[in-house]
């Protein structure tokens, strides 16, 4: 009797369960268009998915080991950041086992200066898109606030940190200066011919403007770099240096090119590096990660392809190379591509094939 009851228990659970369903309630309209059964994925697109997800997950295991290698490398070898900024630039040294140290900033002149000639570029902004155009005076509001922090510049300009041989030709600038930005606001109208001869007007005293800021930021650096490589002893020969750029300031590079003279010739590519961004400053946690990066690459390279600086470049540039002749040679045309650079070249990470044309600000005339 008792397995009977059981029995009919199950079979009446069993045949309520219709009922039960029919009478389900009816889904809410807030739910009908993000509830149902969704579409089943292709076969292929299957793949694809299950595929693609390696090379996400692989971004993850990538951080994770970066970590260590973070770690491998800062306890064996010394690292030196040279940063952009504002200010002249940040070093930093990273040394094994120590707190790491920033170096003293850049005298304040070569912010003054380098201030000094902005003020000028400044100016060129505010009126080069209303030349000649004395119906639209949408450039006079700015250019009076900008008179009177110019007229303040030139009030004080005594007392700004430079030495007393560089004053006069500071005073000529914001003289220079104030100067056209008065006769353009009494005329009520911006002039080719107003521009142009302010403009060489300007010149001279912006060229030594430059020159001072350019001298002062080497020099200092110079200093800091003799102090840490004395420091340092012989594990210098051991030591990653890097500097950040962005595009504009890529040739020529200040930091870059004062460290190539310390690191030496043999370094470049290899144990220093110029890391190009996307903006002028960088974070010392973005640059290390970046130094991580291309040294722990390059066992990638030699593991799999018996090259270890075969991943400080594009993988896949050498079999694009071939293909883009293979293309272009279909289309009747020659490709046209720079020389081949082998893995591991030495060679400076600006443009050094040369030509003609002026190559500084002494070229220009």
């Amino acid at each position: 009797m008792k397995y009977r009851s059981v029995g009919w228990a199950v079979a009446a659970a069993l045949a309520a369960l219709p009922l039960a369903g029919a009478m389900a309630a009816e889904r809410p309209d807030y739910l009908k268009p993000i509830s149902g059964p969704p579409q089943p994925p292709s076969a292929q697109d299957l793949a694809n998915r299950n595929v693609l997800q390696l090379n996400t997950t692989m971004f993850s295991l990538y951080d994770s080991a970066g970590v260590a290698f973070r770690r491998n490398i800062l306890a064996n070898h010394p690292v030196i950041l040279a940063l952009f900024s504002g200010a002249g630039g940040r070093m930093i040294l990273y040394r094994p086992g120590q707190p790491p140290i920033e170096a003293p900033s850049v005298p304040k002149a070569y912010q003054v200066m380098k201030s000094l000639g902005h003020s000028a570029m400044a100016i060129s902004e505010v009126v080069l898109p209303y030349v000649d155009t004395p119906s639209d005076t949408s450039w006079v509001a700015p250019m009076r606030a900008y008179l009177t922090e110019m007229k303040s510049a030139l009030e004080t300009i005594g007392a700004a940190e430079m030495p007393d041989a560089w004053r006069a030709n500071s005073r000529a600038i914001l003289e220079n200066n104030i100067a056209f930005m008065e006769d353009s606001l009494a005329k009520g109208a911006v002039t080719l011919d107003a521009v142009q001869a302010y403009a060489k007007s300007q010149a001279p005293v912006l060229r030594n403007a430059i020159a001072w800021a350019a001298q002062t930021q080497v020099k200092h650096w110079m200093g800091v770099l003799d102090g840490w490589k004395k420091d340092l002893g012989g594990s210098f020969d051991q030591a990653f240096g890097a500097s950040n750029t962005i595009y504009v300031a890529r040739q020529n590079n200040v930091l870059f090119s004062v460290l190539a003279q310390y690191f030496g010739e043999k370094a470049i590519n290899d144990r220093l590096f110029l890391i190009e961004t996307v903006s002028f400053t960088t974070t010392p946690e973005d640059m290390l990660t970046a130094v991580v990066r291309i040294i722990s690459d390059r066992s990638v390279g030699g593991l799999f392809f018996n090259n270890d600086r075969l991943m400080d470049y594009e993988l896949m540039g050498g079999d694009a190379r071939k293909a883009i002749i293979a293309e272009m040679k279909a289309r009747g045309q020659e490709a046209f591509l720079p020389p081949q650079v082998p893995f591991g070249s030495k060679q400076w990470p600006a443009l050094i094939s040369g030509g003609s044309g002026a190559a500084s600000l002494d070229d220009i005339h």
